[in-house]
């Protein structure tokens, strides 16, 4: 793919906005990743707790006036700022949640890489049929998460959120994508499956909750969470410890990172390097977890 926009020039400039994200890994796999493709990156961290939408607009106007390429949008935002964009690639359109922003012609444009990297992420995983699979919640990841499975061999989709109507919304976008199924607790969805995802932030650190009791969880399914801070939720220890294959979040943070970064950029980032920078960035916060 050729060139274009902040690669001409050598200097990128790239973000995040959502609340909270200190913890986040993105400027180190973006950064280090601009640098191995001869770029200049910075990557800003935009922290901003309880934003309505006039402080969004007001946020992306910036974004669109400084001189970012983009900038990649988190929880609580992604389905806040759709409203506020130029324009939207045609599955962030048809799911209506976004976590990338890219700056063309000095237009917002909203795309959404959670997919696309969620679908390379649960690629082996899945079976050559007779998937079933249930996810837990239909927030922003949860929606993306949806839109990859169904773009998969899932035959068989369960969705399950603490709020019934915006499970039926999602269900409803699905349903010329494959459909699904709302289910009405966490039992149900999970009644015969043979793969859950974490798409809630439940396990998030601070937060040491479950979205799943452990006493559903079973060897012969397989379970993933969205969430990588930690990498060994609560959740997936509980899974391992029932001898269940589990996918932690580096995978989908490393492969939505490079699909937002050639978006950026029009170049394909190295994502062994993105991982490798991911890496470093959760052995430093183990080391400082474990000496504190």
């Amino acid at each position: 793919m050729s060139s274009r926009g902040p690669a001409a020039s050598k200097k990128l400039l790239t973000g995040l906005i959502g609340a909270p994200i200190a913890h986040s890994a993105s400027p180190a796999m973006h950064e280090r990743a601009a640098e191995a493709l001869g770029l200049r990156g910075h990557y800003q961290l935009i922290e901003v707790a309880g934003a309505d939408a006039t402080a969004l607009s007001m946020m992306l106007e910036g974004v669109r006036r400084l001189g970012f390429a983009g900038v990649n949008v988190t929880f609580p935002y992604k389905e806040a700022v759709v409203p506020l964009l130029d324009e939207l690639a045609s599955t962030a359109a048809t799911m209506a949640a976004v976590n990338t922003v890219v700056v063309r012609n000095n237009k917002l444009i909203g795309h959404n890489t959670d997919t696309t990297g969620f679908a390379r992420a649960v690629k082996p995983l899945l079976a050559p049929s007779g998937n079933a699979v249930a996810v837990i919640g239909t927030g922003g990841v949860g929606k993306a998460i949806a839109f990859a499975l169904a773009s998969q061999n899932v035959s068989d989709l369960r969705i399950f959120d603490s709020e019934p109507a915006r499970a039926e919304k999602l269900a409803a976008l699905l349903a010329k994508h494959g459909g699904a199924r709302v289910a009405r607790s966490v039992e149900d969805a999970l009644d015969g499956a043979t793969g859950l995802v974490n798409g809630t932030p439940v396990g998030m650190l601070p937060n040491r909750d479950t979205p799943v009791p452990a006493s559903l969880l079973r060897e012969n399914l397989w379970v993933a969470d969205a969430v990588y801070s930690p990498l060994i939720t609560p959740l997936l220890a509980a899974a391992r410890e029932k001898g269940a294959r589990i996918m932690t979040g580096r995978e989908l943070a490393i492969y939505q990172a490079a699909d937002a970064f050639e978006l950026f950029t029009g170049l394909a980032p190295s994502t062994e390097v993105m991982g490798e920078a991911f890496d470093a960035v959760m052995a430093a916060r183990s080391a400082a977890y474990q000496a504190a």
